[in-house]
């Protein structure tokens, strides 16, 4: 015998349980954040460093002027805001120092519009790629690193 379907079921809503914004769980997953978000910037630096003439050829081809000057700052800025952010010492400044930082870097250095073809498809995704990180690193300064003392 089937069951009647002229009944009204009632669903009961299943109990999720409340996970409070100082649980320890936001504490792991800022320090996921942290570490996951953090490498790009610590190797795009640790690479300027290594490959100093080919970065410095790499800007000039893209209209920079005073180069030295400015791949020096990248460089500690990508360092800085990336150990900053990884080891949570101030990370809501260095998530916002790289924040600064990216905004120039991926309207210089991926300008998608000036291109054609493959190079606009590949310089696209840069972009994309940056704007995203840019959103990560805004989650990270609102929400998502635990509040600590130094964290000011």
């Amino acid at each position: 015998m089937q069951p009647s379907l002229t009944h009204s079921a009632r669903i009961e809503p299943v109990a999720v349980p409340h996970i409070s914004s100082s649980s320890s769980l936001q504490a792991a997953l800022s320090v996921v954040a942290r570490v996951l978000i953090s490498p790009i910037f610590l190797m795009s630096g640790m690479m300027k460093i290594m490959h100093w003439s080919e970065t410095a050829q790499h800007m000039t081809d893209h209209g920079m002027r005073a180069v030295p000057f400015f791949l020096a700052a990248a460089i500690v800025v990508e360092l800085a805001g990336g150990l900053s952010v990884l080891l949570g010492i101030k990370p809501r400044w260095g998530a916002g120092l790289l924040v600064l930082f990216l905004i120039p870097v991926t309207l210089v250095f991926h300008s998608f519009w000036q291109y054609d073809g493959r190079e606009r498809e590949n310089q696209m995704q840069h972009f994309s790629k940056n704007v995203t990180i840019i959103g990560g690193l805004l989650a990270l300064s609102a929400c998502g690193a635990v509040r600590r003392r130094n964290e000011e």
